[in-house]
């Protein structure tokens, strides 16, 4: 048998070096190159040399590609879906250690002869010698490096089972790596005849709070949305304000009522969503002047783990109209305090309405030349071009002012969970009991992991169209932004994620646990896939008894 490259815990320490000194940064030239750096690291397996049409780069966007590396057995049909993302967070915060951010072993160094500097925890855990601290050792080149040390133990022992490595960029932004890689996952299973058993993350085991130091695995993973809303209110000078009404005073009244609103709120299994949030709000003029802000934007986060977009959009719409009759009480009692008549009372209404009307009123070319105008400004990024496109049309429709807009704007990751499934828990109940009896170390079981993951995107179990809503009120959807919903609803496989434990993600003291990543991970991931077949052959000799 010939010698492993990636097994030993040496090995996977210098792997994940290695791989984490490959800068991949979301947006940035090391996140274009990284991909084609590891195809050529995997290509120093003798199998993809033999087999080149399994190991595979594939197009994203903006020049940005994903890895898919396939292990085939000849006779199996069942097939594990490895998931990782290569990208990583930006490194400002490392100030003058930024050099060092993606160079875990000088870093760890360096981060030891400041440590009087850093926080108690930090300084503990430098001084115990147990973590190596970088940009991307935790959050997650590591669990890539896991992935990889699977895939070569398999075509090294011929496990009879396949293996699909997936790597994807940008989960850290928009997941459109992942989006893009569920085409390639369906033409696969169509082109291979593959039977899709489990898609296996390797995102790490987060702390669920300050001072956490168990170790978890999920059998999920928690959804995101993100309605939005573009405020338009009437232009005035401030020596006139009566005159108009800024947007600024609507959105408080929507902002007041989205912050920690326990009606969005879901809670499943024991576990709860963090309440919803204002990620943004501004208003959209350019420059300062004596004019009042009339246009305003503003972002919302809302945690899922049942509610579909449409179920989203609907709350969404109920508080809006609530936060509109506030205003437009409040608005009246001002014009008879100050004997004024009143510029309109404020109305919401869902873009799909407000294209709907802007249609009938400008004619379909127009609208769908005013959208494109905004497409192809490359300095906005998705969310400003959805809430650009509402007001490029708000402009031409302005007598709906003063309107509450609502929509939706991208990323959208649907919640997923797979904690009834059978298999789950079967591979739940067997990692418990290796990692106690082996190393002393309790798994602990999270039926959604509060990180974001790619498993949003695989896995689909909406039996309605819960998307629509999303779709019809994401001004960019179909153009810059998809999700494929339908091709998400045909990988129908249970999910888990299992990585190693490390604290600190997005942070300088970011830091994975080297015995944890080294020693106990890759021997409960050897163990998890093994019981897999090992159960196929059994059942196998049951039947053929």
């Amino acid at each position: 048998m010939k010698k492993l490259k990636w097994n030993t815990p040496e090995q996977l320490r210098s792997l994940l070096c290695e791989l984490v000194s490959w800068d991949s940064q979301t947006h940035t030239e090391g996140e274009r190159t990284f991909p084609i750096k590891l195809e050529e690291k995997l290509l120093e397996l003798d199998y993809y040399q033999q087999h080149p049409n399994y190991l595979s780069l594939h197009d994203v966007d903006h020049g940005r590609k994903f890895v898919s590396a396939f292990y085939k057995h000849p006779e199996a049909t069942e097939t594990i879906v490895l998931i990782s993302h290569f990208d990583t967070v930006q490194t400002e915060e490392y100030g003058d250690l930024q050099p060092l951010a993606f160079q875990p072993e000088l870093l760890t160094k360096e981060l030891y002869e400041r440590r009087h500097d850093l926080k108690e925890d930090v300084r503990r855990d430098l001084e115990s010698g147990e973590f190596l601290f970088g940009r991307g050792t935790m959050d997650m080149k590591m669990g890539l490096v896991l992935h990889m040390s699977l895939i070569e133990k398999a075509i090294s022992e011929d496990w009879p089972i396949n293996l699909v490595l997936i790597t994807v960029p940008d989960e850290e932004v928009n997941s459109a790596g992942m989006r893009a890689a569920v085409e390639v996952l369906t033409s696969l299973r169509n082109e291979y005849g593959l039977t899709y058993k489990l898609f296996l993350n390797g995102e790490p085991s987060f702390t669920q709070k300050p001072g956490d130091l168990k170790y978890y695995i999920y059998s999920g993973s928690i959804g995101k949305i993100m309605p939005a809303a573009l405020f338009y209110g009437k232009e005035t000078h401030v020596g006139e304000p009566l005159k108009g009404m800024t947007a600024n005073y609507m959105a408080s009244y929507l902002t007041q009522l989205m912050e920690w609103n326990p009606l969005f709120r879901e809670t499943d299994r024991g576990e709860d969503t963090p309440l919803p949030v204002s990620l943004q709000q501004k208003d959209l003029k350019l420059q300062y002047s004596t004019q009042t802000p009339y246009r305003t934007v503003a972002l919302y986060n809302v945690f899922l783990m049942k509610r579909t977009a449409s179920d989203v959009m609907n709350l969404f719409e109920q508080v809006a109209k609530e936060a509109a009759d506030k205003c437009n009480k409040d608005y009246q009692a001002l014009c008879a305090r100050e004997q004024i008549d009143a510029i309109g009372e404020v109305r919401v209404m869902r873009y799909q309405e407000l294209l709907d009307y802007a249609k009938n009123k400008l004619g379909h070319e127009q609208v769908e030349q005013l959208i494109q105008e905004v497409l192809n400004n490359e300095e906005w990024d998705e969310r400003d071009k959805s809430l650009k496109v509402a007001d490029h049309l708000m402009i031409r429709c302005k007598e709906l002012a003063p309107s509450i807009i609502l929509l939706f704007a991208p990323p959208y990751y649907p919640a997923v969970n797979s904690s009834d499934d059978t298999l789950v828990q079967e591979t739940i109940e067997l990692m418990k009991t290796v990692s106690l009896e082996e190393f002393g170390v309790q798994v602990n079981q999270i039926h959604y992991f509060n990180g974001l993951s790619d498993l949003s995107y695989v896995n689909y179990q909406d039996e309605g169209e819960g998307w629509t809503a999303f779709e019809q009120n994401t001004p960019i959807w179909g153009n810059a932004y998809t999700i494929p919903f339908k091709e998400m609803a045909e990988l129908q496989a249970p999910v888990l994620n299992i990585g190693p434990f490390g604290l600190d993600a997005h942070q300088i003291s970011e830091r994975l646990h080297i015995t944890s990543a080294f020693v106990h991970t890759p021997v409960l991931l050897e163990r998890v896939i093994k019981n897999m077949f090992q159960n196929e052959e059994e059942k196998l000799k049951l039947t053929t008894v």
